[in-house]
């Protein structure tokens, strides 16, 4: 009877905590509809790529979820592609370049909000002239309502932060007016 309630007491306790996992690509991405209000100036449409993603972990699937460069990078660049500001990779007139600086995560809880804090650089490509550099902050708070396991419920607040992020980040982008050569350059 014993070895029954320890099972069944490590079955829970497996069940409730689980293995983490990286963010995912899809969970960070924008789509196309959460983006509609959004219009862009005209030298920015199919001409922006992504340069280099910087920052970010690597999920350690025995302690938590965490963004990493590669996925965030790919979420960025589809993000990109659904707002139709995704150019090709040599003839983009403009680069992006991304750096998480920090991704703040609570321990435990049953709401999880996680603060993701990333740089966001904006060159033209040729001539290496800064055109937009802004640090962007953003929360998202996942409950207990969307998982009721701990480590999925803290992969959905990364995803959820990181997809805010590039809402901003695109926000931003749609608020310049590069014939006008408007420049912001904020810390």
């Amino acid at each position: 009877m014993i070895y029954l309630r320890l099972l069944l007491a490590s079955a829970f306790i497996a069940l409730c905590t689980g293995c983490a996992s990286s963010a995912q690509v899809s969970g960070m991405t924008v789509a196309a509809d959460q983006d509609k209000a959004s219009s862009y100036d005209a030298q920015l449409k199919k001409n922006v790529r992504v340069s280099e993603v910087n920052g970010g972990d690597t999920t350690n699937p025995l302690w938590t979820s965490e963004i990493d460069s590669p996925d965030f990078g790919a979420a960025l660049k589809q993000s990109l592609a659904n707002a139709d500001l995704l150019g090709d990779e040599k003839s983009a007139t403009y680069a992006l370049r991304a750096n998480l600086l920090r991704v703040d995560q609570p321990l435990f809880g049953l709401n999880f909000e996680v603060t993701s804090e990333v740089e966001y650089t904006l060159v033209e490509a040729k001539t290496n002239k800064v055109v937009l550099r802004e640090v962007i902050r953003t929360p998202f708070t996942a409950g207990f309502g969307d998982s009721v396991i701990g480590v999925k419920r803290l992969r959905l607040a990364n995803e959820g932060s990181a997809r805010v992020n590039i809402i901003a980040m695109l926000k931003r982008l749609s608020e310049l007016k590069i014939e006008a050569k408007q420049v912001a350059l904020q810390n």
